[in-house]
């Protein structure tokens, strides 16, 4: 599915998705694969590729209700390997059919979301946390900006998602910030020779802004499939 907000400006350079389907312990399962070229900086809360650091791909994998595997980091790596994808990358899961993501674009920045909601609630909650963590339920939110971001924007830039996919959820009539598993992977050019770094992606800068209404229009729509 596929929803396109209005452009201020030409779009940037893009990155392609590639739909895959797997057969697992007899479940029909789907994947979306990203590839980069050279040049992607990323900056990610994936159990597979976290952290911030040059890229070359990213996995966002469906798997079955009630996973059980203790090794995801491991798994994400096979199932990207099985894909062709080299090179260090980000693997996201889910429990939610990933062929029903919602891409959103504005103005260069590109968004895909895939939404799955049974377990959701609060983030601030009076109940103890664990040190296992939840079967995948699962917000994920890929963006990919055609422009360079300092480490702090890029972490800025998570925030400015985070935001603006609880603004979606509240719109779409969900009483909630989110599911304990939601992840969110934020890919932006590597610095250039003579080319701008921005220091900023809050949701009152230029990239910021458009990062904003790309993730808030793709997760409204999501949640309201």
């Amino acid at each position: 599915m596929t929803s396109v907000l209005p452009s201020p400006r030409p779009a940037g350079p893009t990155l392609p998705v590639q739909q895959l389907v797997r057969v697992e312990d007899g479940v029909r399962l789907h994947s979306l694969l990203w590839r980069t070229d050279a040049g992607w900086r990323m900056i990610s809360s994936a159990v597979l590729g976290g952290g911030i650091g040059e890229r070359s791909w990213i996995l966002n994998a469906q798997v079955p209700h009630g996973y059980r595997r203790t090794d995801p980091d491991r798994h994400l790596a096979d199932l990207a390997r099985d894909a062709g994808a080299h090179g260090a990358g980000v693997g996201l899961m889910t429990a939610a059919d990933v062929s029903r993501h919602v891409h959103a674009r504005d103005g260069g920045v590109q968004v895909s979301v895939t939404a799955g909601l049974e377990v959701r609630g609060w983030a601030a909650s009076p109940a103890e946390g664990t040190l296992r963590p939840a079967e995948p339920g699962t917000i994920n939110i890929v963006a990919t900006l055609p422009v360079a971001l300092s480490d702090a924007a890029l972490v800025n830039a998570v925030a400015t998602a985070t935001e603006a996919k609880v603004q979606g959820l509240l719109e779409a009539g969900y009483d909630c910030t989110g599911t304990p598993t939601d992840a969110v992977c934020i890919a932006a050019r590597s610095p250039r020779p003579g080319e701008e770094v921005h220091a900023f992606a809050g949701p009152r800068s230029v990239w910021g802004a458009r990062l904003a209404r790309a993730v808030h229009h793709a997760v409204r729509s999501a949640a309201s499939q």
